[in-house]
């Protein structure tokens, strides 16, 4: 997918405050081997550097976009990597910690996800993951809704997009039929205070919207784009605009 780093950044604030959630989480080590999967623009990623002494960190991230700005943050401690996470687990490097923010919601089959994630892990590893609670989310729904409407299932070639994330039941059974000898998962809502709808837009313009987009041809992909602004206008009619977005944070140690 193409990414924009300023569209990104232009909710920084609300991006970054479930991150410093999960940071909360993690059982700290000395000299901790790390990998932030998703690292984006790499600002997260020093952070995370920044709170785990002496530990060695390697971000990865399919965008190169997000890639071109971590040069900043790369240093002695962190090193940042082109790559998939899907490419990432076919590797056999074992991590003290898995990490990620806000990434795996693009990756499929979270059944088999949070196995190979686990598998990651050295002995006495910590899995740690943030992501949007997408099936819980009405900007995504109504996203879910239109596409699959005419002319635009047609246009999308009758693709599904319905996201892979699980409910946290499903996450903590996995969890525990992996070894898991102490668990936290919970869903919180971090609610999103905007001016309009067309602000919501942009929020939603810079991650979940993309894979909609990215697959249409100009003509439908404008008339998708004021089709789905019209249908945020109708739900989210009074102003400041209050949106209850919904995380699912997952905290794991084996």
């Amino acid at each position: 997918m193409a990414w924009n780093p300023d569209t990104y950044n232009q909710f920084k604030t609300e991006r970054f405050a479930p991150f410093y959630d999960l940071l909360s989480l993690v059982n700290i080590k000395q000299g901790m081997d790390t990998i932030d999967l998703g690292c984006g623009t790499g600002e997260l990623t020093k952070k995370l550097a920044d709170y785990l002494p002496g530990a060695k960190l390697i971000g990865i991230d399919s965008s190169m976009e997000m890639l071109d700005q971590s040069k900043a943050f790369a240093d002695e401690r962190i090193q940042f990597i082109h790559r998939s996470i899907e490419e990432q687990l076919n590797m056999e490097t074992k991590w003290d910690l898995v990490f990620s923010n806000a990434a795996i919601q693009w990756v499929d089959n979270h059944t088999k996800l949070l196995t190979d994630l686990i598998g990651c892990l050295k002995t006495s590893g910590q899995l740690l993951i943030q992501v949007p609670a997408q099936h819980h989310n009405l900007t995504n729904q109504l996203l879910i809704d239109l596409a699959a409407e005419e002319p635009f299932t047609s246009a999308f070639n009758h693709w599904n997009p319905v996201s892979p994330v699980l409910d946290i039941e499903s996450y903590a059974q996995l969890l525990f039929e992996n070894g898991s000898k102490e668990m936290t998962v919970f869903e919180k809502i971090y609610p999103l205070i905007l001016t309009d709808t067309n602000a919501l837009y942009n929020w939603v313009s810079g991650t979940a919207l993309i894979p909609f987009t990215e697959k249409l041809p100009q003509g439908d992909r404008e008339q998708f784009i004021e089709e789905y602004k019209k249908r945020l206008q109708n739900r989210f009619s009074k102003t400041p605009v209050f949106y209850a977005f919904k995380r699912i944070i997952i905290a794991a140690n084996f």
